[in-house]
């Protein structure tokens, strides 16, 4: 039968070829024809652009004798029928899974009348392991140890987080800033807190370098070496002077703003 000798002509090319560059073989592309066909009728469109939502294209050859099962089903035909779906649907700007790729089966049953010897399906490839979840991102915080603030405890889920002396700051013109963390209670140690203590910056979600540093910045007006803000690390304190560049925090340091203590979590 000519399915027959169509099917073996096909099996020598995929045994003798690595598929390094697309063959000749009239059975080959009538194959792509089919798959790029079924595959364009199952996407949809939109917007303006085509989609592919399956990423698994089954291929299911009739005829192909049990001794060429091998050659057809070893992965050299599966492999470069999926790098030619994807050039082609990428030159057709479809819009396709990034794990689209094309299964090969096949079978000794000879089509009935009118049936093709190829037929594709596609589906959602369920075998795959699942996408690990994405981790929830999670923001430092700031931990009122020493002092009292209106709330014990800040989440630092802003681009920039106030620490003053009130809650509200306002200067002759007008009010200058809001304070998230506000030491507003009346005590000894809550009165060495200035209104305008200072802030620490959150990363920017767009930066690439130091992406996930957090920066405190000295925002008191002061004369001389009293600076009135001091990180405490691993047992030595580090002033934290007026700058644009402030001082990156660290997990389980301890900020010291006068004589208010705030411990830095990390995320």
């Amino acid at each position: 039968m000519a399915i027959l000798d169509s099917i073996e002509k096909l099996g020598r090319a995929i045994f003798e070829s690595s598929f390094s560059a697309p063959t000749d073989a009239p059975e080959l592309a009538e194959i792509r024809l089919v798959i790029l066909d079924a595959v364009k009728a199952r996407s949809h469109r939109t917007g303006p652009v085509r989609v592919l939502s399956h990423d698994l294209i089954r291929v299911h050859l009739l005829g192909v004798p049990e001794s060429q099962t091998g050659a057809f089903e070893g992965g050299l035909l599966a492999d470069y029928l999926t790098r030619d779906l994807r050039a082609a649907l990428a030159r057709s700007s479809y819009r396709f899974p990034e794990n689209l790729r094309v299964e090969v089966h096949t079978s000794a049953t000879l089509p009935g009348p009118g049936d093709g010897w190829v037929s594709v399906e596609t589906e959602m490839d369920t075998s795959a392991a699942p996408p690990e979840p994405l981790r929830q991102q999670r923001n430092g915080r700031l931990v009122v140890i020493q002092g009292t603030a209106n709330k014990p405890e800040v989440v630092l889920n802003k681009a920039r987080t106030n620490i003053g002396r009130t809650v509200d700051v306002f200067h002759a013109e007008g009010p200058a800033r809001r304070n998230d963390l506000a030491f507003v209670e009346d005590s000894e140690i809550n009165r060495t807190v200035s209104r305008e203590h200072a802030h620490i910056m959150a990363p920017s979600p767009g930066a690439r370098k130091n992406a996930g540093e957090y920066r405190i910045f000295n925002d008191r007006w002061y004369k001389g070496a009293n600076c009135g803000l001091w990180i405490l690390r691993d047992g030595l304190s580090q002033p934290v002077h007026r700058g644009e560049r402030g001082l990156v925090l660290q997990a389980g340091d301890e900020i010291h703003a006068g004589r208010a203590v705030i411990k830095f979590v990390a995320r």
